[in-house]
């Protein structure tokens, strides 16, 4: 009895202990426990970073994709550098880089 004498008495308070079990039970032992929650919250900003970054990046496709639709010298530019077409009556000459072997 000694033993109990030195606990304070707000500590053997029934609503304290009701209070004190249920913020262990949310914090550590719940299935959406505070750690989860944050990780939780970190994926959401990267997930919506990730979206503003698609969301830009297909405005882009489709200005290009108007753009190529609607001007003949954009198609024609279009199709000269990334599919190295080229007229009948003109030789098309490809010249690559030397690789540095010091970078591999």
């Amino acid at each position: 009895m000694k033993l109990l004498s030195f606990i304070p008495s707000f500590i053997k308070n029934k609503f304290f202990i009701a209070a004190a079990v249920f913020a262990v039970v949310i914090l550590f032992l719940d299935r959406n426990n505070f750690f989860t929650r944050l990780e939780r919250d970190k994926e959401l900003r990267d997930l919506e970073k990730s979206k503003q970054h698609y969301t830009s990046e297909i405005a882009a496709e489709q200005k290009e994709l108007q753009a190529l639709k609607t001007n003949p010298a954009t198609l024609e530019k279009y199709a000269r550098e990334k599919y190295l077409m080229k007229r009948d009556n003109e030789d098309l000459f490809i010249i690559s880089e030397k690789s540095d072997p010091a970078k591999n």
